[in-house]
């Protein structure tokens, strides 16, 4: 279920012909972090939610939501929705064979989904436009005690 504050952020963006990309450009910070803040799965600073807001001519109220700390996570049920299911079933099926090739090179411990940054680019291919997604996140060793 898609919060109410997500929804209203996301017609007004399409109100104002405006792209995650164009936000971008509006608030200094990038689409898909912008994106995570759309549906709740980030917080803005005050100064960050005021250019949303402004951008989607939104109220203060809007400024007030997007300064929540929010809830993270789709919940503990498989996704449904097809696209978000296939990054799903790609842990599924690559999880254990890139935590092996991550603990190789770095040892046992981690990447950090808070140190971290996101990028999707679009790679034109004659056969098949593909989707390229980048990951880059701090390495956290556990800690021995």
């Amino acid at each position: 279920m898609i919060p109410e504050i997500t929804e209203k952020l996301l017609q007004a963006k399409k109100d104002k012909g405006l792209s995650f990309t164009d936000l971008e450009s509006i608030v200094g910070r990038d689409e898909v972090w912008i994106a995570a803040v759309f549906y709740r799965q980030a917080s803005a600073s005050p100064e960050e939610a005021k250019k949303i807001a402004e951008a989607l001519e939104l109220g203060p109220d809007v400024v007030a939501s997007l300064i929540e700390y929010p809830v993270k996570g789709l919940g503990p049920i498989v996704p449904t929705d097809p696209l978000i299911y296939r990054f799903y079933e790609i842990m599924q099926v690559y999880g254990m064979p890139l935590k092996s090739v991550i603990h190789e090179k770095f040892g046992d411990g981690i990447m950090s989904a808070i140190d971290f940054t996101l990028d999707v680019e679009k790679e034109e291919d004659p056969k098949g436009d593909r989707v390229k997604i980048t990951m880059s996140g701090k390495f956290l060793p556990y800690k021995k005690w």
